[in-house]
């Protein structure tokens, strides 16, 4: 017995699901990106001193097996 699957348009898929997958991607940016960069137009040298978003992220990174170092 052949089970066949059937399209959904992209209209179909509601908007909040649409949402959810931005948000999951630009998280995934954020942890797989530079590390000081993204955060130095806010925060200036600070950023670069303290390299925040490295260290928040740096055993997500590990656990995704991105090097990191």
């Amino acid at each position: 017995m052949e089970k066949r699957l059937e399209r959904i348009p992209l209209r179909g898929i509601p908007l909040w699901s649409w949402l959810t997958a931005v948000l999951f991607l630009a998280a995934l940016f954020l942890l797989l990106s530079a590390s000081g960069e993204l955060l130095a137009p806010l925060l200036g040298q600070a950023a670069m001193a303290t390299d925040y978003v490295h260290e928040l992220a740096h055993d997500g990174r590990h656990l995704l097996a991105v090097p990191c170092h």
